[in-house]
């Protein structure tokens, strides 16, 4: 494994106020010495801020990651990184609802990208208290730290789910929001403190709503590495839910390339704003399977299960993005069709070693 530049929390004396400062196994001194603009990431490890940490450093970053605490030092696929991204960036064990934990991960910063969440929909049903604790509270950990340090930009992360069923296509940054699930309401109620914030404190704060990501190291609770993970392992039937739905699926390399524009664009162009990322295309779950099929040359029989169907009121039924005013403000465009995606994504699952890090065989909610 490449050596991980990491960082613990000090100990303290019994009876001693906490403190919120933090050792670090690279001295701070040494990145001041570079002009590098410094980029702090939350959800550093997951599928979107492992790909968004790489993109930041090939633009020139340095980087401060944060991985989600936990006693096993596991830094998620930031581990999976090549040894020359590492060597820009600083990884650092924390929680976003810890506001100690994110005031230490944002000092220096010259832009903080808070990506860490509960995301997954069905868990939402069952332990809807954890996603407003890290979901809300932790948004207001961050914003707060952003307004405390004078960090000059924050790039908050929303989600299409916020939209709910398309009431108008393609959906626009003024489309009605209507939350269909706690995992929604959670993400809506954190995109609500960060326009509070701009406008009660003049926060730099701009918001990305992705619509779906897709590609290499996504969770087998979505759809498309769920598919294409049951059949990599060898599955001739797959268990899905409703094929109905339809979706706009953005490449993962896309949609860390809308973070890193909105990021780095004029503030004047941003800031303050919320901005749609998606292709414009839409296409429902069972077509889907079928071209996944086509890229794996291999023919997929669907078996339908209930657990993975949605309440029938919080089920969304359609989503497609109008990205028009994030390309406008920023010159974004995605550049992956979603066949090219597909391909780069079964050639990730195809890989045992990547492969190997799933359980193919179990639901992931």
């Amino acid at each position: 494994m490449p050596d991980l530049r990491t960082t613990t929390a000090r100990q303290r004396p019994p009876g001693r106020a906490r403190r919120t400062d933090i050792t670090r196994a690279t001295d701070r001194k040494d990145h001041a010495l570079t002009s590098a603009p410094l980029a702090a990431v939350t959800g550093a490890e997951g599928f979107i801020g492992s790909h968004l940490t790489e993109a930041l450093v090939a633009s020139g970053h340095r980087v401060r990651a944060m991985a989600q605490y936990n006693s096993f030092a596991s830094y998620g696929w930031l581990e999976t990184l090549p040894t020359d991204v590492l060597d820009q960036v600083e990884i650092v064990l924390g929680d976003v609802r810890d506001p100690g934990s994110v005031r230490g991960l944002l000092e220096g910063a010259d832009c903080a990208y808070h990506l860490a969440a509960l995301i997954a929909i069905p868990y939402s049903y069952q332990a809807p208290h954890s996603y407003v604790d890290t979901n809300v509270t932790g948004t207001l950990n961050v914003l707060e730290a952003v307004r405390a340090l004078g960090t000059p930009r924050l790039v908050h992360t929303s989600t299409s789910e916020t939209y709910g069923t398309a009431q108008t296509v393609p959906i626009t940054e003024d489309h009605p929001i209507n939350t269909q699930s706690p995992y929604a309401a959670s993400k809506a109620g954190g995109d609500r403190l960060a326009d509070s914030y701009h406008a009660s404190f003049d926060t730099p704060v701009v918001t990305l709503r992705p619509f779906n990501t897709f590609g290499p190291r996504q969770s087998m609770r979505a759809v498309i590495p769920s598919v294409i993970g049951q059949v990599a392992a060898g599955a001739h039937t797959i268990t899905l839910g409703d094929l109905r739905p339809t979706r706009d699926f953005t490449y993962v390399k896309d949609t860390a390339q809308a973070f890193l524009a909105v990021g780095t664009a004029p503030a004047e162009r941003v800031v303050g704003r919320t901005f749609n990322a998606g292709t414009g295309s839409e296409i429902s779950v069972g077509d889907l399977v079928t071209l996944i099929g086509k890229v794996m040359d291999t023919a997929i029989d669907v078996c339908e299960d209930a657990q993975r169907i949605r309440p029938a009121n919080s089920e969304v039924m359609r989503l497609v993005a109008d990205a028009t005013r994030l390309g406008g403000a920023t010159g974004w465009s995605p550049g992956h069709d979603l066949e090219q995606g597909l391909a780069h994504t079964v050639e990730f699952f195809r890989d045992p070693a990547n492969l190997a890090r799933y359980k193919t065989g179990v639901y992931n909610i």
